[in-house]
């Protein structure tokens, strides 16, 4: 189930929260109506971060907090997964975001990414194409993969990010 709130717009954190919140309510209220069995599925939400045009950024605590909240509010513990999508965030914002949210622990469901963008942005920009950037590019994609399963089970660190690089 893939309910999304873009990040396209002025609309500061606050604001996301409350849209996504009640998009979360009104699609999990939809599920029930049609007897979806919430255990066999997977949710892809978006993250509660500012819109891309606000003027204020958010911090990667705020991020955290403000979207698990949300969940909470929201997510039935039935529910075994939540797979998020990361596009319009850069590859280390969506990781510390993700690990951050791991770290404040006590969530009845696995948080991780649907792995789109959070894997393939970098190893695509450095491959562009050319068989001889191919090993760079598979590099890249290795330290994505382990920076974000680190990051699966709140155990990924910012220097981590330049020991790779």
């Amino acid at each position: 189930m893939e309910p999304e709130v873009l990040m396209d717009g002025d609309h500061d954190i606050d604001r996301c929260a409350t849209v996504t919140e009640w998009v979360l309510k009104e699609t999990f209220q939809e599920l029930y109506y049609n007897k979806v069995a919430l255990e066999g599925m997977v949710l892809k939400p978006n993250m509660v971060i500012p819109g891309k045009k606000s003027g204020k950024r958010a911090s990667v605590e705020e991020v955290a907090e403000k979207t698990v909240k949300v969940l909470k509010n929201c997510v039935p513990a039935a529910v075994p997964g939540i797979a998020f999508l990361s596009g319009g965030q850069s590859d280390e914002e969506a990781t510390a975001h993700l690990d951050a949210m791991n770290k404040l622990g006590n969530l009845p469901w696995r948080l991780t990414f649907s792995y789109g963008r959070a894997l393939q942005h970098a190893p695509q920009t450095i491959w562009k194409g050319k068989s001889e950037n191919v090993a760079a590019a598979q590099r890249a994609f290795s330290h994505r993969a382990r920076m974000n399963g680190l990051a699966a089970v709140g155990q990924w660190k910012a220097d981590m990010e330049k020991k790779a690089a």
